[in-house]
């Protein structure tokens, strides 16, 4: 099924979804891989992308010496070693497994945050964006484009925020921390535009709780309130659900079958 330009696969458990979207992107990384040297992915760090990123790691035929590895987001304040920490969650999954070309972190406990932000960007125009493995908020976030943050023209892109309190919340039911008062106020995140231009968007969106996003994502106005609706203008974007983030679909009969 289809929802603007995005194509919709839904599969019956996180597991098939999660090696159904590991199938989807290594058959697109050995594809980019025949014609250009290198192939620059940025990676989105949350549980609900555990199960694709474990899948990923089983694909033959990836050349990961000729991968550039970037993450979305971080949050600001966080000690080094913190386990919550964006870049220290892809580091353990999938980073430090395979012989990356380079990775590049996001430092949240960098001095100088502005100066942060205009480093990693001046790295993600150096190396233009083929993939970007993206999930989506209980509040319709990408990356940490929390709604009152979110802008489809934001002229940045990396940008320090404030996180609103269904972000802060989805961390606790993550089980990511203990508490809501746990969770960091502020974080970075690349911005909308630039996820949007990567040549391909693979979006990995399992359990009950984002059911609710992904109805808005297919159903809403495109527009702002709801980040996610962006992904419906994409010209090259598959969201891939399971049965429990799917469950209000069949709300809507105004979706196409594709």
């Amino acid at each position: 099924m289809k929802a603007g330009n995005l194509e919709i696969k839904i599969f019956d458990t996180r597991q098939e979804m999660g090696e159904n979207a590991a199938a989807a992107i290594a058959d697109k990384i050995r594809e980019l891989q025949k014609s250009q040297e290198f192939v620059n992915i940025i990676f989105a760090s949350a549980p609900s992308q555990n199960e694709f990123l474990a899948s990923l790691l089983t694909e033959k035929g990836i050349v990961w010496e000729k991968i550039n590895a970037f993450h979305m987001d971080e949050y600001i304040g966080l000690p080094g070693d913190a386990p919550q920490a964006f870049g220290n969650f892809l580091k353990v999954k999938l980073f430090d497994k395979v012989p990356l070309n380079s990775v590049w972190y996001l430092d949240g406990n960098a001095t100088d945050i502005e100066e942060e932000c205009k480093r990693y960007a001046a790295l993600l125009e150096e190396y233009p964006t083929d993939i970007v493995c993206l999930g989506i908020g209980e509040n319709g976030h990408l990356a940490f484009n929390d709604p009152h943050v979110a802008f489809f023209d934001d002229p940045l892109t990396v940008k320090q925020v404030e996180l609103d309190n269904a972000c802060r919340q989805q961390q606790v039911n993550d089980g990511c921390f203990a508490t809501f008062a746990d969770v960091p106020e502020k974080a970075l995140t690349l911005t909308i535009p630039v996820l949007f231009k990567a040549k391909y968007a693979f979006c990995i969106v399992p359990g009950e709780k984002k059911a609710d996003a992904i109805y808005h994502t297919v159903e809403e106005d495109i527009k702002e309130e709801f980040p996610s609706t962006i992904l419906r203008n994409h010209p090259n974007a598959i969201l891939f659900i399971d049965k429990a983030s799917s469950g209000r679909l069949k709300e809507i009969s105004s979706y196409s079958q594709a």
